[in-house]
């Protein structure tokens, strides 16, 4: 199942607003997450590499951010995660905040790696037969010659 949270955040990460499906699969309650920064969800790593920020700078640069990585749950879980943040302007063009879709593709990732490995086994289950039978052949053909 692909879960999915919508939140608005304010011009510095400030989470303004939160939806059912951010506490869903989050678990924060609204009144303990609006007013903190939105890098709280960020695995550490991504955090002391900027992350966040780059993020929000490039949803400023050009016009969306989108990519994929690690989150981090309340009780300390990661999920894999597809994130698009689209900056929101004023007439003027002035920086509002932003809007934040977070998607939980965690099981939609973790099956598509059960089956890219599936699929490479049976290349190469079907290279060793390939490889068998021509061996196989060899030996026939040095055998009768």
């Amino acid at each position: 199942m692909i879960d999915y949270a919508i939140y608005m955040i304010d011009p510095d990460g400030i989470i303004t607003s939160w939806n059912a499906g951010a506490k869903r699969f989050r678990g924060y309650e609204e009144a303990e997450i609006l007013g903190q920064h939105f890098s709280r969800f960020y695995t550490e790593e991504d955090r002391r590499a900027g992350l966040p920020h780059r993020a929000l700078d490039t949803a400023i640069r050009k016009g969306r951010f989108e990519g994929e990585g690690w989150r981090v749950r309340k009780d300390g879980t990661h999920f894999w995660c597809h994130v698009v943040i689209d900056p929101i302007l004023d007439p003027s063009g002035t920086l509002l905040g932003f809007a934040k879709i977070t998607r939980d593709i965690t099981e939609v990732t973790q099956a598509q790696q059960a089956l890219e490995q599936t699929r490479e086994a049976l290349f190469q289950a079907q290279k060793m037969q390939v490889i068998g039978q021509l061996g196989g052949g060899i030996a026939t053909t040095s055998t009768i010659c």
